[in-house]
């Protein structure tokens, strides 16, 4: 056992990472219905945003019952266990989101989460729609084998189980953001951090990746239009506040095909609600316009963002009113650090099989992981969801979307080794 450790640490040292243990692998393997079992309760009782105390809950006393330091109510649901390895080492940080979201589930399965809640005013159902229970149960399971193998870390492993990921409710501060002012990344001070997300679209088995930026900054921005009521039947009485938001919204789209220098990466503006008027026959007062803005590139996000505040006044003033327009960051560049994600990569094939890491395209989606990244290196990547054999999945977000739970055994075994490897190399 004395020679098997040193020939491991030898290894390390000369940089390569090694295969999973077969100790190590076996009780994963033995792990994989308890995992199973605790997403399943997850998906049956979703939780929103800010509001995932029951979800808290468990996984705190999980954490605990391992042995770990635990700390509760960060950015007000949030959880951290603390895992001190048997040796001196880094600080690696691996990171889960709880949050469902306000979505009615439409399938069969015997955890349908049958939750139901007022969200902005409607009566809606509560789904985890993008995997965030599986994300919780694997970085469970990765827990306990961590905390059985103590004697293999060198150095220590905080696991961030965050909420709010999906962003808080109106009015109120969460996320990754807010983990980070209340101190998640320090005392022990994290030199680097993992995260993973299912998807539906990839194969079981199969892990996603790209270097530097791979998701994308996400902007929410708020247009308020003010014209002037009157009759429907007399439009020249008044000014039009819906015309001058149809005129707002065809210009928005020449920022992308005008100005923005799309070889550099790819940008979206979509305005997704519009508020406006009472009646059919009156030209209302006022519109309301929300929508929201991805970017890949920080120099073309400035650019669009100059030029909105600078075309939607104009607009308005064009047509007789007025407009004015206000921005909410959610989300930064999900941005893998290249050194990181180099090193790091060696792990991915030796777990999943080197014909099973992809290396892909930037998405559009947005991830608040990337506040977690702006602050120190970090590596994110996808883990596979889709059933074998099946090419047509229900998109994340939706009613229909479904998880093959036989994928979430990779991913315990990843970020395992991930954290182990990290600290030992």
């Amino acid at each position: 056992m004395k020679y098997s450790f040193l020939c491991l640490s030898l290894l390390f040292t000369l940089g390569i990472q090694a295969q999973m243990q077969p100790d190590l692998e076996s009780q994963i393997n033995d792990i994989e219905s308890q995992v199973i079992e605790w997403r399943r309760d997850f998906h049956e009782h979703p939780e929103l945003s800010n509001r995932e105390f029951k979800t808290a809950e468990k996984i705190a006393k999980h954490l605990k019952s391992l042995g770990l330091e635990v700390q509760t109510g960060v950015a007000k649901t949030g959880v951290v266990g603390i895992l001190k390895g048997d040796n001196p080492g880094k600080v690696v940080a691996l990171r889960a989101d709880i949050d469902a979201l306000p979505v009615t589930e439409r399938n069969e399965l015997p955890f349908k989460s049958k939750v139901t809640t007022e969200f902005l005013g409607k009566t809606t159902g509560v789904m985890h729609a993008c995997g965030h229970d599986t994300h919780t149960a694997i970085l469970m399971g990765v827990a306990e084998i961590l905390s059985k193998n103590k004697d293999k870390i060198n150095g220590t492993v905080k696991f961030i189980f965050q909420p709010a990921e999906e962003g808080p409710p109106p009015g109120e501060k969460g996320g990754a953001s807010v983990m980070i002012t209340e101190g998640v990344l320090k005392n022990p001070d994290v030199d680097a951090i993992f995260g993973l997300h299912i998807n539906s679209g990839t194969p079981v088995g199969t892990i996603r990746y790209k270097p530097e930026g791979t998701m994308a900054a996400v902007e929410r921005f708020v247009i308020n239009v003010k014209g002037k009521q009157t009759h429907g039947s007399a439009p020249w009485s008044g000014t039009d506040p819906i015309l001058i938001s149809a005129k707002i919204i065809d210009g928005l789209q020449t920022i992308i095909s005008r100005d923005s220098k799309l070889v550099d990466g790819a940008a979206v503006i979509s305005v997704g609600k519009i508020t406006s008027g009472v009646r059919f026959n009156i030209i209302p007062e006022s519109a309301e316009l929300i929508g929201t803005i991805r970017t890949l590139d920080a120099d073309m996000k400035a650019v669009i963002l100059k030029r909105m505040s600078e075309m939607v006044p104009a607009i308005a003033k064009a047509y007789g009113g007025d407009a004015t327009i206000e921005f909410q960051n959610n989300t930064a560049i999900t941005y893998n650090d290249p050194d990181l994600t180099n090193k790091m990569l060696p792990t991915l094939q030796n777990i999943a099989g080197k014909d099973k890491v992809e290396l892909v395209k930037a998405t559009t989606g947005g991830e608040d992981f990337s506040f977690f990244q702006e602050v120190i290196p970090g590596f994110y990547f996808f883990l596979g969801g889709q059933t074998p054999g099946e090419t047509l999945s229900a998109p994340h977000h939706t009613p229909d979307f479904f998880i093959d739970e036989s994928g979430m055994l990779l991913g315990v075994k990843v970020m395992s080794q991930l954290a182990l490897d990290y600290l030992n190399n």
